[in-house]
This record gives C-alpha cells, sequence and structure tokens, in this order.
C-alpha cells in the first residue's frame, strides 16, 4: 500500500514515533498493581456520611484496605467534617478528602463515589441509606439501622430496587467467637434448642422521654446545619448538647435501650436459630422500665429473652448472648478470649469450625471486608437489609409491647400486629417534609 493510499505519510509516521518515544518509559507500578498495590480500575471510591464517635471506628477499619479510595466527607456538622478531612488526609499523606455539608448536593456532585459509609444517629440512618442507594450507591450503616418498621421496609425495598449492596454496622456477626457458637447451634452440638438469651443495654429505659432540652442560640449554618441535622424527625429548638450525642433516650431520636444493644443481639440470635428473615410472634410484657426478662417466642418455638444482666451471671461482657438446648449451651460477649460453654472439649473444634464456616459462606471474619468482597461480587453480605429490617421488627415489636404495657402478637408475614389497631399505629413515624423517602 502506498503512502497516498494509507494515508499516512513517511513524515507524519516519523513525527508520531518520535512523539511516542517522548513520553515515560516507565509506568509507575501503583497503576499497574504491583507491589501490593490496586489498579484505580480496582478501588472502590468511598464517601461518608455523618462520621464521628463510632462512625471513626469504621472509618479506621476501612482506611488501610488497599482496594479503598476515600475521598469526600458529608456532615451537617463543620467540626465533624474535618476531624475527617484530617484523619483521611494524614492516612494518604495529601489533602484531598473534599467536604460537603448537604446530602444531596453530596450525592448528585460526586458521580464517582461506588460506595457511602454512613455513621449519623440513629434519626438519618434510613433516610441516608435510602437517597444513597437511589443515587447508585452501596451502603454501609451504622445500627440501629432503622427507627421503625416502616423505615426497615423502606431500606429492605431500595436495596431491592435498585439492586445495591447493604451492610449493617453489626459486627459481632464477623467475629470469630460469635461465629463460633452461631456454629454449634447450627451444626447440633447444642442438641434442641430451646432458648436464647439476647443482651439489652444496661442503661436508659425502654420508655424514652417526650419532651426536649431547652432552646439555645442557633450557630450559624456553615457551623450546624440544623435542620438538615434534625432530617426527617420532628422540629425541636437546636440545643448543643444534641450535637453532642445526648440525643440518646429521647423518643423523636432513638430506640431505647433495647434497640441500643439489641440491634446487634437481637440479629445474632435470630441469624444463629435461622430466623434472620424473620421475626418473633409473640411478645411478652414484664413490668420494669427496661424489658429485662421479657420472653420473645418465635414460630419455630424457640424462646428469646431479653436480658440485661445487671450481675453478669450470664456473660462477663457487653452485647452476649447465650444459646440453650437439650445438649448443653454456649455463651460469649466482647472482650472474651474463647466463649464459654457447657462441654469445653468443643472448643477443639473452633478453627476448624469457624474455617468451615468461611468456606461454606465465602465471608471473612471482617465485617468490613465482607461488605466490600460483595460490592465487587455482587453476593449478598452477611447483614444485608432483609435481615436488617426483620430483626430490628423484633427490636420495635418489643418496644412497643413495653410502650403499651401489655402482651401483643405479630404476624411477620404480613408485617403487622394480629388485631391491635393501637401497636399497628407504632409501626411509622411522621417524617417532616422535605426529609420523606
Amino acid at each position: 500500500m502506498s503512502e497516498k493510499q494509507s494515508g499516512l505519510s513517511r513524515r507524519t509516521f516519523l513525527r508520531r514515533t518520535a512523539a511516542l518515544a517522548a513520553l515515560p518509559a516507565v509506568v509507575p507500578s501503583s497503576v499497574l498493581g504491583r507491589n501490593g498495590a490496586v489498579p484505580p480500575s480496582e478501588c472502590i471510591v468511598v464517601g461518608g456520611i455523618g462520621i464521628r464517635g463510632r462512625g471513626m471506628h469504621d472509618l479506621r477499619w476501612m482506611l488501610p484496605e488497599k482496594d479503598v479510595r476515600f475521598v469526600a466527607i458529608c456532615d451537617a456538622q463543620k467540626r465533624s467534617r474535618e476531624v475527617v478531612k484530617r484523619t483521611v488526609d494524614e492516612r494518604y499523606g495529601n489533602s484531598d478528602c473534599a467536604m460537603y455539608p448537604e446530602i444531596n448536593e453530596f450525592l448528585a456532585t460526586r458521580t464517582d463515589i461506588d460506595a457511602v459509609l454512613i455513621a449519623t444517629g440513629d434519626r438519618w440512618h434510613t433516610m441516608a441509606a435510602c437517597l444513597a442507594m437511589r443515587a447508585g450507591k452501596d451502603v454501609y450503616s451504622e445500627k440501629p439501622s432503622a427507627m421503625t418498621m416502616a423505615e426497615g421496609q423502606a431500606v429492605e425495598d431500595t436495596a431491592r430496587r435498585y439492586r445495591r449492596i447493604y451492610q449493617t454496622g453489626t459486627q459481632r456477626l464477623s467475629e470469630g467467637n460469635f461465629t463460633f457458637a452461631n456454629e454449634l447451634l447450627r451444626l447440633g452440638y447444642l442438641g434442641d434448642v430451646h432458648t436464647v438469651r439476647a443482651h439489652i443495654a444496661p442503661w436508659d429505659a425502654a420508655e424514652m422521654r417526650h419532651d426536649w432540652l431547652e432552646a439555645e442560640p442557633l450557630p450559624s449554618v456553615d457551623e450546624v446545619d440544623w435542620d438538615a441535622w434534625l432530617g426527617p424527625c420532628p422540629w425541636r429548638p437546636y440545643n448543643s448538647a444534641y450535637t453532642r450525642g445526648d440525643w440518646r433516650n429521647h423518643y423523636d431520636f432513638h430506640t431505647s435501650c433495647i434497640g441500643e444493644w439489641g440491634a446487634h443481639t437481637f440479629a445474632q440470635c435470630q441469624v444463629a436459630m435461622g430466623a434472620g428473615e424473620t421475626s418473633a410472634i409473640e411478645y411478652g410484657y414484664v413490668a420494669n422500665d427496661s424489658g429485662d426478662g421479657m420472653i420473645t417466642k418465635f414460630a419455630n418455638g424457640i424462646k428469646m429473652v431479653l436480658e440485661r444482666d445487671m450481675d453478669r451471671k450470664i456473660w462477663r461482657g457487653s452485647c452476649g448472648v447465650r444459646y440453650e438446648g437439650t445438649k448443653g449451651w454456649v455463651a460469649t460477649a466482647d472482650g472474651y478470649a474463647q466463649p464459654d460453654m457447657s462441654n469445653p472439649a468443643w472448643m477443639q473444634d473452633f478453627k476448624k469450625i469457624v474455617a468451615n464456616y468461611m468456606a461454606r459462606t465465602q465471608r471473612p471474619m471482617s465485617h468490613m471486608r465482607n461488605w466490600l468482597d460483595c460490592i465487587k461480587s455482587r453476593r449478598q453480605t452477611v447483614a444485608n437489609a432483609a435481615m436488617m429490617h426483620h430483626t430490628m421488627s423484633t427490636v420495635h415489636a418489643a418496644n412497643i409491647c413495653m410502650w403499651l404495657k401489655r402482651d401483643v402478637r405479630f404476624d411477620p408475614s404480613k408485617e403487622e400486629f394480629i388485631g391491635d389497631a393501637e401497636a399497628n399505629r407504632f409501626r411509622t413515624r411522621a417524617m417532616r417534609e422535605p426529609w420523606i423517602y
């Protein structure tokens, strides 16, 4: 073929060759994924919504992951935005972490973000998750991830409709001691299990405050966007104590002592007994302020007892669970070197049982890593939206039982209380415009 036919003269060819020769001969190893680096094309780009307190623990679990790049924080409080930015920039050795005060702008602007870490107060978990999933983001949300049964339904429906990967922060489902206890139950070591016991927080009460704190002068919107901080909750006067965490034990913002730890322990118990996507059907009122000793019953015949355990007779740490069957029992909580159990010889199988669980489920003993792996594989996480919704429905029903001061019965398939209009009214709460999912 002649130069005229090809459209490429010898002079043009030589000029282009010279230009290519002038390009760098060495490509950075990080781009190629060498020396342990992950190529940018395989990185998960993450942003944060409302990170402080517990969320900083999540962030510190996330930042060391080599396939994560955290790029932006959205928060209604300036000081919280700045703390996260400083933490991220120090980790990466740059000043690239962007800050956003408003969630809609954040989600609309950052189309490069694949996933978000949500660690706001309880009142914002559902709203932030639904907005993020509708914007095409996968979600890791701190617990309790739903303030009502209706919120749980919204999260599950949104995750399904938009095909998003969702993980609620019940991280004990990805820890060895708790997994071992769950597997002892599943594999039949305990015989026929008749009772499980779930720890509820040993402070505050099931009946929460319905008043509000005394009004203080509003700070500038840049310092604290109070309207955005409240989100879908009823309007309340600004008080700086709310922004420091004193929203707990207020009905507007919290899920009570039952939800505080029950979000963890109910999920643990229900997943162990194979009831992770259903809820208890009967709730027996107990005449105290916390729900301590309440017996809930599941359709499979197992009863779950709510335990405050102030005397440390059932377990020694926080967020404990105990499973009891005809052949023995097992109990574990935070800080255990190994679970307590009726037959210490079972510990010989600990490594094998946990390893077999990981092989069977393809889940690591890392809650954050499980979420990241599922973002790539599109498999369901261990603490997915359906599991969150139905185990939190058990939390909400237990609360409603305490608020009404009488026994209640619940139909998990219809997601309603049986013949009980008064109880059914508590399945949802009014939402303040424009914060409506």
